[in-house]
């Protein structure tokens, strides 16, 4: 397919995209994704303004796209509000909205601390709400929109010492569910993916510990670490969640809406 014919079927070329937690990992590969389609961006995540800045110019120049950069706090309503706002002024509309930003922390449910459950349920789950909120009248206005929720295989089920986790991602397919019929008459599709393992370096650090305390070998680890809950033994490569945004962005996927998508190697069919 020619990079012309890409464009037209992808259907993000001149659109503006929103991705929370775009600065690393799953929202970073997502940004690279939509830039190389000619999307304009707007970035957001836990960097100071200047390096923010840097990021923001580095994709401006290297794909010839408009950029704007925010690390707003997302426990935060009226910091979400605001910054949405001004990206809005400064790049004309937003398009595309990936809720992606998201926390971890692991405890059993008797010991988990009140901070840690309030902060994830914040970013993980009620960030989503406002930034849906925020976005979906001018969507509406211009009868296109795409709203794509980045929630987890634990959306769907559940693991010990993840209350607060599971919680914030059953939300968000909830929530997916509920804004897909309310903009089903609007051009506005809204669905959720639901990842099993990506390959990070937090999910590296965890593989390293396996091997250290097991006496096993780095790829010994990682396989055991996986197959653990999925049959497939491979991590997804956070590029391959940005090309399945990209998918959804575009024609084809027109009548996908309110679907909670697994990518899990098979992990919740079991």
């Amino acid at each position: 397919m020619s990079g012309e014919r890409a464009l037209i079927q992808a259907g993000v070329a001149g659109k503006v995209g929103l991705i929370t937690g775009s600065t690393s990992g799953i929202g970073l590969a997502t940004a690279y994704v939509l830039a190389e389609q000619g999307c304009h961006l707007i970035l957001h995540g836990l960097m100071s303004d200047s390096e923010g800045q840097a990021l923001a110019a580095e994709f401006a120049e290297k794909y010839q796209i408009k950029t704007f950069f925010s690390n707003a706090d997302l426990r935060d309503a009226k910091s979400i509000y605001e910054f949405m706002e001004t990206a809005v002024a400064k790049l004309g509309s937003i398009d595309i909205l990936v809720n992606n930003a998201g926390i971890q922390h692991t405890e059993k449910v008797s010991d988990f601390p009140d901070e840690k459950w309030n902060d994830i349920i914040a970013i993980n789950l009620s960030s989503a709400f406002h930034t849906i909120k925020k976005v979906v009248p001018g969507m509406a206005d211009k009868g296109w929109g795409r709203i794509i929720n980045i929630a987890s295989v634990h959306g769907l089920v559940a693991s010990v010492n993840k209350s607060a986790y599971c919680a914030a991602k059953h939300g968000i397919v909830g929530l997916t569910k509920v804004v897909a019929l309310e903009c089903a008459e609007m051009g506005i599709t809204v669905n959720a993916i639901c990842p099993g393992w990506v390959d990070t370096p937090l999910i590296n650090k965890q593989i390293e510990s396996i091997a250290s305390d097991q006496n096993l070998s780095y790829q010994q680890a990682k396989y055991k670490l996986v197959t653990a809950k999925q049959p497939l033994p491979e991590m997804l490569d956070p590029r391959q969640i940005g090309e399945f945004v990209l998918f959804l962005c575009g024609h084809a996927a027109r009548g996908i809406t309110g679907a909670s998508l697994p990518m899990d190697g098979a992990w919740t069919v079991q």
